[in-house]
Order: structure tokens, then C-alpha cells, then sequence
């Protein structure tokens, strides 16, 4: 039931000259070297580089669909009009700008894209080159997602039809109520503003509940006591204790999406 598929090994081969027009499909480079060359148009799908140097090369509509890059280093190699479908990076040195302009058209692959990229500049202590993989991993996500319940893409109606559109409906909009608060644990700047909401909310049903509402010094008062209600600083005797506990439940909660996000943050450098 099984039949040879002929992949070629490559073994501590060198590339002398620039390339082009030319298939080098389902290969296995092993310790292949390449300097300052240039390969135009050259099909090297399901190929695997394991341990090779290919610095400072341009790489022009060169198809690595189904590659894997294992230990290499790209450092300095330029990509135009590549295409990456279904790749895998893994140890491998190659400069974030490939995020700029090589990632797929389709948003499950730049999604699978950018998070094998992520995975591979966290393995390096890259923190850097991580955050902007997990930046197009989020716009992909949320695409992707959108698509599964909204689109009238064939892919996507096919895939998710009946009660698989309405999942989708409800794990796209908790992934946008989750980015709202706190970019899915990758935006201190959102956590910030989801905060001041927050405190916002809390002055007006202050206004509201005990102070008198068409007078805007309450507001004043209400916004500046706000923040010590939340951190628990100034506990009004008036307050309702099951509006208080849920101000310090909202409180813990903020406090550990922000711990979350500082580790984070620490953990990949």
C-alpha cells in the first residue's frame, strides 16, 4: 500500500551560481550553502532544509509550499512574491520582514503562517520578531473567523453549515469581546481603556443612584472617587455589599488579565 516518494537527499551541496526557472521539488537539503545568490521562479515544494545556510539570498516567486525549515539560516535573505502555503519554520534565522509581504492570501493559511513564525522567534528568544507574528496571527484569526459565520464563500458554507455557522457566530463574537478588553492578552493599551470604561461606569451609576444628576460637579466627584472604589482605597458605607463585591471580583479579574500580559511579555525574552 506504500511506494517510495522519492525524495532526494541532498547532502553538503553548494550552490555556485544564481538559479532560475528550474523544480527542486521534494528535496532534502541537509547542511546546503548559498551565498548572495539569487533564485528566480524556482519550485521547491515539500523540500526540507535542515541545517543550511542561505544568507543574504534573494528569493523572487519561488514556491515553497509544504517546506519545512529546520535549524537554517535565512538571515539577511530577501523574499518576493513567495509562496509559503502550509510551511513550517522551526529554529530557523529569517528576518520578520517576511511578514510584510510573503504571508497567504487565504486567512487559515496566513493564520497557520504567522503562528509557525511565532513559534519559531520564540524558540530563538526573538521577543521582538514574536509580537509582530502574533499581531498578523491575530488579524488573520479574526478574518478567518468572521468568514466561518458571514461569508457566502463556498469554502466556508460548505464547511460551516446549519448549527456549525451559529458556533462559528459565538466563537467569533467571543473573540472580539476578548480583543476588545485585552487584544486576547497582547494589548496592555486596550486593558487600559477597558479600565477607564469601567471606571466611567462606575461614576455614572454613582451619579445616578446618589447624587444629583443634573449638576455636573456630582460627575466631577463621582469620576475622582472612582478609582479609589476600585482599588478598594475608599469603601462608601452607602454602597450596596453585592455592588461591592462585584467591584472587587471586576477588580481581581483586571489585575490578573494585566499580570497576564506582563509575564507574558517577560516570558519570551
Amino acid at each position: 500500500m506504500l511506494s517510495e516518494s522519492g525524495k532526494v537527499q541532498q547532502i553538503d551541496k553548494k550552490f555556485e551560481t544564481d538559479i532560475g526557472d528550474i523544480s527542486l521539488a521534494n528535496q532534502f537539503f541537509v547542511r546546503l550553502v548559498a551565498k548572495d545568490r539569487r533564485f528566480t521562479k524556482v519550485d521547491f515544494k515539500y523540500s526540507i532544509f535542515d541545517t543550511c545556510y542561505l544568507r543574504n539570498c534573494k528569493f523572487d516567486s519561488c514556491d515553497f509550499t509544504g517546506c519545512r525549515f529546520v535549524s537554517t539560516n535565512l538571515h539577511g535573505s530577501a523574499f518576493s512574491g513567495c509562496k509559503f502555503d502550509y510551511s513550517i519554520f522551526e529554529r530557523t534565522l529569517v528576518d520578520n520582514e517576511i511578514l510584510d509581504t510573503e504571508c497567504p492570501g487565504l486567512e487559515n493559511l496566513k493564520w497557520a503562517f504567522a503562528r509557525t513564525l511565532r513559534m519559531n522567534y520564540q524558540q530563538l528568544g526573538d521577543a521582538i520578531s514574536a509580537n509582530k507574528a502574533i499581531s498578523v496571527e491575530l488579524q488573520a484569526t479574526i478574518s478567518h473567523k468572521w468568514k466561518t459565520w458571514r461569508s457566502n464563500e463556498s469554502y466556508y458554507r460548505k464547511k460551516y453549515a446549519g448549527s456549525r455557522r451559529v458556533r462559528a457566530f459565538f466563537d467569533w463574537l467571543s473573540f472580539k469581546i476578548l480583543d476588545f478588553i485585552w487584544g486576547n492578552g497582547e494589548s496592555a493599551p486596550k486593558l487600559v481603556r477597558t479600565t477607564i470604561i469601567v471606571l466611567l461606569a462606575m461614576s455614572l451609576i454613582d451619579v445616578v443612584a446618589f447624587r444629583d444628576y443634573q449638576q455636573l460637579g456630582s460627575y466631577l466627584d463621582a469620576f475622582r472617587n472612582a478609582p479609589k472604589i476600585f482599588l478598594g482605597t475608599l469603601v462608601p458605607s452607602y454602597y450596596w455589599v453585592g455592588y461591592l463585591t462585584f467591584i472587587v471580583f471586576v477588580r481581581l479579574v483586571a489585575l490578573g488579565l494585566f499580570l497576564s500580559i506582563v509575564l507574558k511579555r517577560f516570558n519570551r525574552r
